[in-house]
């Protein structure tokens, strides 16, 4: 199966009366590269976090959000009384000293930082697997999205392939003729130049070899055929992640097409090359979205 590296994954459930919903959006990427936005109460979990898309995702450039809400009344909180008593006597003494009216001093304590704070929230190792279940189950859900999309990719690029090695079979032809065509304006360049008897027949045959053997493409032909059936074998392969190893594999497709083009010295040849790069290039803007 293959699988595109761009998807989107999303989860949620309720924990202990807590919402949890994570949401997963992966983009191409070389390596795996995540930004992650934690509520407070999950940041020393990051790493762990990070380990488990790193092992499911694999690859990718990821953008993880986490949101903790909590269901039903406010979260509780808590009064700081000591620091409370402290305003208290240090506003007491400033009122006394000033003359000032002592009336709705609460409302002004009550608002002094620091006095009244939420309550400390802590997380269960119990909620914490509970939440790690959610974040497994969006990121299933993203390689589901991949893998949808990596079946339009594997079509696409099973036909790009096979449309270079038809092409390949349509050079065959023209070897014989571009050989033929070759050899018969020398003759008639040497007959032109120094006429027909005043020239070595076995000469011109030994530079006539040396010209096969240096435009011969027979060994970029058997090349070309094999690294198109090793592209079609490793795109079936029952692996996760193959983007890069199909990647390598064009390169060495691109390898021989060029050679192909520079020893064609025939245009209706060069032609077809030409028609072998494009299918390539479309190969390769492909294979950057493969995991």
């Amino acid at each position: 199966m293959l699988y595109s590296m761009t998807g989107f994954g999303r989860a949620e459930a309720t924990i202990n009366g807590r919402q949890v919903v994570v949401e997963i959006k992966s983009l191409n990427g070389k390596q795996f590269d995540a930004s992650t936005k934690l509520p407070p109460i999950l940041r020393s979990y990051e790493l762990d976090i990070r380990n488990i898309l790193n092992n499911m995702l694999m690859r990718g450039t990821l953008d993880v959000t986490i949101a903790i809400r909590q269901e039903g009344a406010s979260k509780p909180m808590t009064v700081n009384t000591g620091l409370a008593v402290f305003y208290y006597q240090s506003m007491q003494q400033i009122a006394d000293q000033l003359g000032l009216p002592q009336e709705n001093m609460l409302s002004t304590l009550m608002r002094m930082p620091e006095v009244v704070a939420p309550e400390q929230d802590l997380l269960a190792e119990a909620e914490w697997l509970e939440i790690k279940k959610v974040l497994e189950t969006a990121a299933n859900s993203l390689m589901q999205h991949r893998a949808h999309e990596g079946e339009a990719l594997n079509k696409d690029l099973n036909k790009r392939i096979q449309n270079i090695e038809n092409l390949l079979q349509d050079i065959l032809p023209m070897e014989a003729q571009r050989t033929e065509k070759v050899r018969a304006k020398l003759l008639q360049n040497m007959n032109d130049m120094v006429g027909k008897e005043n020239y070595d027949k076995n000469r011109f045959e030994q530079e006539m070899i040396y010209y096969i053997e240096r435009t011969d493409i027979t060994e970029e032909k058997t090349r070309l055929k094999q690294h198109c059936k090793y592209f079609h074998e490793s795109i079936a392969k029952d692996e996760a992640s193959k983007g890069k190893i199909l990647g390598f594999i064009l390169q060495e497709i691109g390898r021989e097409i060029n050679t192909l083009g520079s020893k064609a010295n025939h245009a209706e040849m060069q032609q077809v090359v030409i028609h072998m790069k494009d299918e390539l290039e479309k190969a390769k803007e492909q294979v950057l979205n493969i995991l």
